[in-house]
């Protein structure tokens, strides 16, 4: 996810308005497609198991496809400039960030009028399928899926004599003081608070543990409501590292990559982490704790549960290509071949985990053979699984949600540091997202 957030939703506004003018979708007109041949735009991830089941995929079905990739750094705005340039694309790569932009803009097209898609939802994790649903319509199947993770240092818990991993925040910051008293560790616990594109899986995974939300089921805000917002988390973070000081002041300085760095170099015993991550933590050619970093449940808050935040990538289907009901056929067989079976099975998302170790949104995956094989080399796949059953979408994904996102994560960083109280943070944040949402 890029800066420049208010230049791009101005830039959106009037591309969109210039496109879809009286129509709601892209003209066809003057759009040459190559032999009437799918275009498929990936960003630069996996390209040979892509390419593989695209050739697959050609010699299964006959239809013919055009590939292209980009950075994912520069992915969106690469497709935005095709998307107002009225560029051939018909199947792609799409964020759930991106989704209400992206829909509103005319530049997707809902799959809801094609059941061999949604067949799928029946077998795919929940929070996967309402992370691609908006106002009612359904863009997409799962490219891939992830959620946030809590970790620690089995080793070190027993070195300060702690038998069981914590199952709730408070439990955490005893747990933590222990071995900050033991001199094992100066900051028992990690977590990322640095302004990038991870930051809001952070705060969402604290906050839903907490039994907090950021929006209510209208997407109101609710961040600054003392008992049903954010309050209890960033509290708690805010005396983590003030009042107990169990977690460095540097947090609002230390990234994703930073922090997975830092917790595999051996400097503390909690973190929070993606849950892909575990396998490179587990690796004695990528960390120095290797073989000692379990999953445990997400501690739970005083109101909370042990839920935790996940987030999706979808394979999506352009209003281009939905125009046209020849196109739109083809299309629906390729996001089927890859978001859903090819063959009677899910074997892209099979060959993304095995490959790379990515999560996955088919329930039924949990239980094939090879991925249990596979996982258990570096990890307790029940406990991945468990986790999973608790996760939820990120509630603030809205076409403004860039900007408030950028206001949102400076406030907490001001309460973290004390130089605001936690209540003024959160009603900051609650005034710029009714502001933003009233703008929109």
């Amino acid at each position: 996810m890029s800066n420049n957030y208010s230049s791009r939703r101005d830039f959106l506004k009037m591309s969109a308005a210039a496109g879809l003018a009286g129509t709601g979708i892209f003209s066809l007109a003057g759009n040459a497609h190559a032999a009437d041949a799918i275009n498929f735009y990936t960003w630069s991830a996996a390209v040979d198991a892509v390419k593989s089941h695209l050739t697959a995929f050609e010699a299964k079905t006959g239809i013919k496809s055009i590939y292209n990739n980009a950075p994912w750094a520069q992915y969106r705005d690469t497709m935005v400039t095709k998307f107002v340039g009225r560029a051939p694309l018909d199947v792609l790569w799409v964020s759930d960030s991106w989704l209400p932009e992206w829909a509103d803009a005319g530049w997707i097209a809902p799959v809801n009028n094609f059941p061999e898609l949604m067949k799928y939802n029946a077998e795919t994790d929940d929070f996967c399928t309402k992370s691609m649903q908006y106002n009612g319509k359904q863009y997409g199947l799962t490219y891939y899926s992830d959620y946030m993770a809590f970790f620690y240092d089995e080793e070190k818990l027993k070195k300060a004599g702690i038998k069981a991993s914590p199952s709730t925040w408070e439990e955490l910051v005893a747990q933590s003081l222990q071995i900050k008293k033991a001199g094992i560790c100066e900051y028992p616990m990690m977590l990322s608070m640095a302004r990038e594109s991870w930051l809001i899986e952070f705060l969402s995974a604290m906050v839903y543990s907490h039994g907090g939300r950021f929006t209510d089921d209208n997407g109101n805000a609710l961040m600054d409501d003392p008992k049903k917002g954010a309050q209890q988390a960033l509290q708690w973070i805010a005396d983590a590292v003030n009042k107990h000081k169990i977690i460095s002041p540097a947090c609002v300085e230390t990234g994703e990559l930073n922090g997975l760095k830092a917790f595999g170099a051996g400097n503390h015993a909690f973190a929070l982490l993606s849950r892909y991550r575990i396998r490179t933590l587990n690796d004695p050619k990528q960390s120095q704790i290797a073989g000692r970093v379990q999953q445990a449940m997400m501690p739970a808050g005083p109101q909370g549960s042990h839920a935790t935040v996940g987030w999706m990538r979808f394979h999506g289907m352009t209003a281009q290509a939905a125009a046209d009901k020849s196109r739109a056929a083809n299309a629906a067989k390729l996001i089927e071949w890859f978001g859903g079976k090819a063959d009677g099975k899910y074997q892209f998302q099979k060959m993304l985990f095995t490959d790379v170790g990515s999560g996955f949104g088919a329930k039924e995956l949990f239980k094939d053979p090879d991925i249990r094989a596979s996982y258990q080399k570096y990890s307790d796949i029940a406990m991945y699984e468990k986790q999973q059953q608790l996760v939820k979408k990120k509630d603030v994904v809205t076409r403004w949600f860039g900007e408030w996102d950028e206001v949102n994560g400076m406030a907490w960083q001001s309460a973290v540091l004390g130089k605001t109280s936690v209540a003024d943070a959160l009603k900051k944040s609650a005034q710029t997202w009714n502001q933003l949402k009233k703008q929109s």
